[in-house]
């Protein structure tokens, strides 16, 4: 930028510009039309000049825009996943808490009733027959012996129907009944509410109403065929109505089969000793001989849910561990056989949430060593298959997922450089991981070399897409090929080799590529036949002799200088010398592609163009009949049979590690010989 810009550019930028004073000083000074106009191209090529910079800094940080915006939208993922699972460590605590609450609430009743029978029974009575003296209508009730108060509050019923609020109401949980009472407008003395209903435990049903605002807190009861909505005051106490109402209907049920059974008289015959030897009865001492009343037993299925709740899987194993080995040389008794009923289930629960852990749907971007924790822990619960199955389809539905984002810009071959570099260092990790989490699980491994062979088609899928279905050229497929075999011997370091299963995946596409660039060649080769002077090649400049010198030597052809006349000039035709650039190239390309299924394809190919090439030198010689043509045309054959069938010959052993036998005949077949000028016959 010119002085007189950076001056202007320094003045529209100062934080003092005004620019209608700017304007009016620069009408003043100004001596025509013309400075004007001058003056405006200055600042229109200011703000152009300055358009361009911006569009510059935008495009120099659009990947760094875009890169961030990526891991920003990964971060508020993880964000809302971490938020979800600490609401619900939270309610898992709270319910924790407040059923610690109950239970030591329960266990202090117990207790009571425990030390003083008598006594705890009158006062239940007591409070009982106190509260019903404000129920008007409900004297009665108290005329059922051994009835007591278990639970009582207010609630607020609500209509089924339109669920709108209909009457505040009192409920009364008795051993063997509930009482509904509503609340009296017109209070007389003591009493408050009025009889409205009396339901038996077993004639009704409690079901919890999911909350659905404004309408939360609430609880149907089913009395065939009505039905209440009641809603309590909060949720703790409508958890607490619930569980109350659950425990006060189990009760009641116990003690009348407890009383039915001691009803059925004994008879004296089922107290003689059994003879039957294959009685199934478990011995007395038998039953007895077994301890199930160690406190951390009497705890386990507790510490089994806290342990699930808090993710701790390790803890609940550990407990189920110690279960398993107090157990394991104990007789099978009734008692053990429902505590192990009871465990199952916790069992059921904790492989439900191992299971989750490790399907695809979680966050994958822990790698293979995020599943070790799940992995080890259904490990230890004796599901060795079901663990493997889900970590290998975890790994799987990761590497899709990195493959899938990758960005297929630039070069191909850049793009090949990536897809390898991911997949085959994922599959490595994993394999890694695999044989560290199931050492001690040998049966697992073939489950594994299937799971790798699947992921190799995946692999070749994104490959095949983007390098065969492209059209790609044959040095550009070449070089990827290449890239992938090298990434491949990587999982050789662990005893893992898949080189053949790849070759297999590849060999359809690259026989294809093989065939199609060698027709390109042959088309090529007869164009250039069609048009053949049969004349000596000049160069014009040594730059460019010496570039094909270097061109020549780098295919192997180290004897080419022989060819090379004065100035600029070579002792060979163009068609030839370009037939052989091609042909060496072809070769170099098929070599990297190889495979010993492709031996018999790459060498046909290799035959097929050699041919044209050797035919249409026979054919000139039958037919040229100047001497001097016919001799260079002799010379361009030898150079053929001489010097580059041979260099193909030996480039091939070099590069398949045997000998090309078809080639080797061929040479034979077509080996040039001196002629008299008169004669026709050239080559044999």
């Amino acid at each position: 930028m010119s002085e007189t810009g950076n001056r202007l550019r320094k003045l529209l930028e100062s934080p003092n510009f005004e620019p209608q004073n700017y304007v009016k000083h620069l009408s003043q000074q100004s001596d025509g039309d013309r400075d004007l106009q001058e003056h405006r191209q200055k600042i229109q090529n200011l703000a152009d000049e300055t358009a361009q910079n911006l569009k510059k800094n935008v495009y120099k940080n659009y990947r760094q825009f875009i890169e961030t915006a990526k891991e920003i939208s990964y971060l508020e993922s993880e964000m809302y996943q971490l938020s979800h699972i600490l609401t619900e460590q939270k309610s898992i605590m709270e319910s924790i808490t407040q059923a610690l609450l109950s239970t030591d609430k329960d266990e202090t009743s117990k207790e009571m009733q425990a030390a003083f029978p008598k006594e705890t029974e009158e006062l239940k009575q007591r409070t009982l027959t106190s509260l019903l003296e404000k129920v008007e209508g409900a004297k009665t009730i108290m005329d059922t012996p051994g009835r007591h108060l278990v639970y009582n509050g207010d609630l607020v019923e609500f209509d089924v129907d339109n669920m709108s609020p209909i009457q505040k109401v009192h409920a009364f949980l008795m051993n063997d009944c509930l009482l509904i009472a509503t609340w009296l407008p017109n209070r007389r003395g003591t009493v408050k509410y009025k009889y409205n209903a009396l339901y038996d435990l077993e004639s009704f049903a409690v079901v919890n109403v999911k909350d659905n605002p404004p309408m939360k807190d609430m609880f149907k009861i089913l009395m065939f065929p009505d039905s209440r909505i009641f809603q309590a005051e909060n949720s703790k106490v409508k958890k607490e109505w619930l569980e109350i109402l659950d425990e006060t209907k189990k009760s009641k049920v116990t003690k009348e089969r407890h009383k039915k059974e001691e009803e059925v008289p004994t008879s004296p015959v089922r107290a003689e000793v059994s003879t039957n030897p294959f009685d199934e009865d478990e011995p007395v001492d038998a039953q007895e001989g077994v301890d199930l009343s160690l406190e951390w037993i009497q705890e386990l299925p507790e510490d089994l849910d806290v342990c699930i709740a808090q993710r701790d899987f390790e803890g609940a194993v550990d407990l189920l561990d110690k279960l398993n080995g107090y157990l394991k040389d104990q007789p099978v008794t009734q008692k053990v056989k429902e505590l192990r009923l009871t465990v199952e289930e916790r069992v059921r629960q904790l492989t439900e949430v191992l299971v989750f852990e490790l399907s695809p749907d979680r966050s994958l971007r822990g790698g293979p060593k995020a599943t070790r924790r799940a992995v080890s822990q259904l490990i230890r619960l004796g599901q060795s298959t079901k663990a493997c199955e889900l970590f290998l389809k975890n790994r799987a539905a990761a590497v899709q997922t990195a493959i899938r984002q990758l960005r297929i810009e630039g070069a191909t071959l850049l793009y090949i450089h990536k897809l390898c570099n991911i997949f085959f260092t994922s599959l490595l990790e994993t394999a890694k991981e695999f044989e560290m989490d199931f050492a001690g699980n040998t049966g697992c491994y073939s489950a594994f070399v299937v799971w790798s062979k699947s992921a190799m088609r995946m692999f070749v899928d994104a490959f095949t897409k983007q390098v065969f279905d492209s059209k790609e050229s044959l040095s550009t497929a070449a070089e990827c090929v290449k890239v992938a075999k090298e990434h491949c011997q990587q999982l050789t370091e662990i005893g893992l080799d898949l080189t053949f299963t790849l070759q297999s995946l590849l060999v359809k596409d690259i026989k294809a590529a093989l065939q199609n660039y060698n027709d390109i060649i042959m088309e090529a080769t007869k164009h250039r036949n069609s048009e053949e002077m049969w004349r000596r090649m000049n160069l014009m400049t040594p730059e460019a002799l010496a570039k094909l010198k270097d061109e020549m030597c780098s295919c192997g052809i180290g004897s080419f200088e022989q060819y090379t006349g004065d100035d600029c000039w070579v002792n060979l035709s163009y068609t030839i010398v370009a037939f052989t650039k091609q042909m060496m190239s072809f070769l170099e390309e098929g070599l990297k592609l190889y495979f010993p299924e492709l031996h018999m394809v790459l060498l046909e190919s290799l035959r097929e163009i050699i041919l044209v090439a050797v035919q249409h030198v026979d054919y000139s010689l039958r037919c040229e009949q100047d001497p001097e043509k016919k001799a260079f045309i002799l010379q361009n054959a030898s150079f053929l049979h001489d010097t580059v069938l041979p260099v193909v010959e030996r480039r091939f052993e070099e590069g398949v590690g045997k000998p090309a036998k078809q080639l080797q005949d061929l040479r034979k077949s077509t080996r040039p010989v001196r002629v008299n000028p008169e004669s026709t016959t050239s080559m044999v």
